[in-house]
């Protein structure tokens, strides 16, 4: 008879825990080394032995405290009855630290198996972990596997389909610190029967907590983790469960009952790892390069550099194939219509409006999956976790913690997940100012546009140009953080705690899987968003108020572009045609490359060939390089995507900062791009 088995996926971040998730359901997950990237659950499906499992992949945590959302949210789901069976992925190079969460979910009495992930890690730097003593003062399965290289997946599934509906300990067999040194007074004396054994006055107090809760609300499932929280004042389990205990519990004792599970956590080392001296001192060694005070910032800087060199140099030789393939479809598709005798209003929506629009997005692929795929290597290298720990000291000058420095991180990606990881700050202060901050990163959808401007206007320098609007966006984050904090007047005292994981070679199989994850949206934007918004700007272009125009200048785009034109003026934008593609960068900033590709009627704009024209179209109304550099400053700062608008109106819970963001941003770009051109055009005119 086959069965429907729920298994939660838990444990610290950077253990391989999505690795592994991934392994078993195929599920196309991020793989990150930070928390509060995997901020909701993500879920998956498999069967095996005829049982039909359910896989849940929860945030990478280290308690189950509720001080964070991703604990919040990963405690309230394993205390929900519907969870059959825990697997705790634990990082078998850094035993000791993983196991504090191990001991936790121990003791929350649920059917638990730990996964001894990056056993391979283990082996290399000659270390040896006693995997028969190890299950034995746990009380619990322990399977050695490794994620990356797919070694003992078949053996952790088998466990977790015969141990899903097992309650309680195995044997446990070891005698505990307290029982060595002394006799135990403690009247109870159940050690046999429990991991971690407190002193005999603490283990008075859970006797104590254990009876009023029993007596106050009948049988509870996991009296004893309960009655721990009680003790450490939880607040959660305390508005649960109020007791009348102020004798007993008259102050916290969350620190005596971390310190003893430690003390055990020490027990625990000492008889089960073998060669600890033997572990890798390359990553300390690396680091003091990496991570050192004065050179970790302009190492961060030409590491991204370098990126952008291969963004632009292995991108754009693959471009030109895609235009040229872009290009013979084009006149395929216009060459049929009009042998079918098609209306050349029809012909011109599809050929004109999108064709050109949406195959001027996707002439860019090379370089958006480039990006993409040397950030991956980074991520899965454990040196993205260095950068926000290198960037600690200038975020806590600003007001703001450096963890804060992850969702700014994030922003090269994508505004949308970044905002959303910004759950992970714990000052609600702090985490209005992060969202506020973030879109000014530069997303990859503006890469195109960086990619297509620079090209047209600063030749062999195109690269640099580009790499500044990355270096900028930062600068600007930073600068109206320190502004916002100075407003706020809240000084913040949170500190940076993450963890630096072990540097490590990147799993081909992760980074690809994030990198065409990538692509996946951006050519599904191209065929959702930009397709819908380039027949939108086609039909502004060649409509007015008495119908088709062949003159688009007599356009309703044409109208709105001279509107907005004087605006832009100062900032040495004042061209109808760029005003337009602007306006319609709101719906996704990658349409800015579509709509110019329209309005200069260049179905090839990314080509050489295609660049040409329309430099020589701008050149005539005097529009040159500082017009072009300011044009992409204007580009990188002003008002964020619908999508980007939407994801804030929904973390914050306010309309009101989307709003604010809408035309705050439009301002600090108006600003900026004057600034940008008023000042070049006293040196460079």
């Amino acid at each position: 008879m086959s069965e429907d088995i729920h298994v939660a996926f838990i444990g610290n971040p950077n253990c391989g825990k999505t690795t592994l998730f991934n392994a078993y359901t195929g599920a196309h997950l991020k793989v990150a080394n930070w928390p509060g990237v995997t901020v909701e659950k993500k879920e998956g499906a498999l069967k095996y032995h005829n049982n039909h499992y359910k896989l849940v992949d929860l945030p990478g945590i280290y308690s189950l405290t509720s001080y964070t959302m991703e604990e919040k949210l990963s405690r309230q789901y394993i205390l929900e009855d519907e969870v059959d069976i825990i697997v705790d992925v634990v990082d078998a190079s850094s035993l000791e630290r993983n196991l504090y969460l191990a001991l936790q979910l121990i003791e929350l009495g649920k059917p638990l198996i730990i996964a001894l992930n990056m056993m391979d890690v283990v082996e290399e730097r000659g270390m040896d972990i006693d995997l028969h003593r190890l299950p034995e003062m746990l009380g619990v399965p322990v399977i050695p596997v490794s994620a990356r290289k797919k070694r003992g997946l078949e053996i952790l599934l088998h466990a977790v389909a015969h141990h899903n509906r097992r309650h309680g300990m195995d044997k446990i067999e070891h005698q505990h610190k307290n029982e060595r040194e002394k006799k135990s007074s403690h009247q109870h004396r159940h050690h046999r029967n429990i991991v971690v054994v407190y002193d005999d006055w603490l283990e008075d107090k859970i006797d104590i907590v254990e009876t009023a809760l029993k007596e106050k609300y009948g049988p509870i499932n996991n009296l004893r983790w309960y009655a721990l929280k009680v003790l450490a004042h939880d607040e959660e389990i305390m508005n649960k469960y109020p007791l009348d205990i102020a004798t007993v519990a008259e102050k916290s004792y969350e620190k005596e009952i971390i310190k003893q599970k430690y003390d055990f956590i020490e027990e625990v080392i000492e008889e089960v790892l073998v060669h600890k001296d033997k572990e890798s001192k390359n990553t300390d060694k690396i680091d003091t390069i990496l991570t050192h005070r004065y050179w970790g910032i302009p190492i961060f800087l030409l590491i991204m550099a370098f990126i952008f060199f291969l963004t632009f140099t292995i991108g754009d030789f693959f471009q030109d194939w895609i235009v040229l393939g872009i290009d013979k479809v084009s006149d395929i598709i216009k060459n049929f219509l009009t042998y079918i005798n098609v209306s050349p209003v029809l012909t011109s929506l599809l050929v004109d409006g999108a064709i050109t629009g949406v195959g001027s997005i996707l002439s860019f692929l090379p370089n958006i999956f480039i990006l993409f795929l040397a950030l991956a290597v980074l991520e899965d290298s454990g040196y993205m976790s260095r950068v926000a720990y290198v960037m600690d000291g200038i975020m806590g000058k600003v007001g703001l913690s450096g963890r804060a420095f992850i969702p700014l991180l994030l922003g090269f990606g994508c505004s949308v997940p970044a905002i959303m990881a910004s759950r992970a700050l714990e000052n609600p202060r702090d985490r209005l100012k992060t969202i506020l901050i973030t879109p000014f990163m530069s997303c990859s959808a503006r890469l195109p546009i960086y990619i297509l401007i620079a090209g047209m206007f600063f030749g062999d320098n195109a690269m640099y140009a580009a790499f500044s609007m990355y270096v900028l966006g930062i600068v600007v984050a930073i600068a109206l953080a320190l502004i916002f904090s100075r407003i706020d007047k809240n000084k913040n005292t949170n500190t940076l705690l993450i963890e630096l994981p072990e540097y490590k070679s990147p799993n081909a199989a992760s980074i690809f899987i994030y990198a065409w994850e990538k692509v996946k949206s951006y050519l599904s934007k191209a065929g959702t968003t930009i397709f819908v918004a380039s027949l939108l700007i086609w039909f502004i272009l060649h409509f007015n108020m008495s119908g088709m125009v062949s003159d688009i200048g007599q356009s309703f785009g044409g109208f709105i572009g001279r509107v907005i034109a004087p605006i832009l003026a100062p900032a040495g934008l004042d061209v109808w045609q760029i005003a337009v593609a602007l306006l319609s960068g709101v719906a996704a900033k990658e349409v800015v490359v579509s709509s110019m590709s329209i309005l200069y009627g260049v179905s090839d704009i990314s080509s050489q060939m295609g660049m040409t024209n329309v430099v020589s179209k701008l050149s005539q109304i005097g529009f040159s390089q500082l017009n072009a550099y300011a044009l992409m400053v204007f580009c990188l700062l002003y008002t964020p995507c619908v999508a980007t608008l939407v994801t804030i109106r929904k973390e914050t819970g306010r309309a009101r900062w989307a709003l604010f963001s809408v035309f705050f941003q439009l301002f600090v770009a108006w600003v900026a791009a004057t600034i940008v051109y008023q000042v070049g055009s006293i040196f460079f005119r």
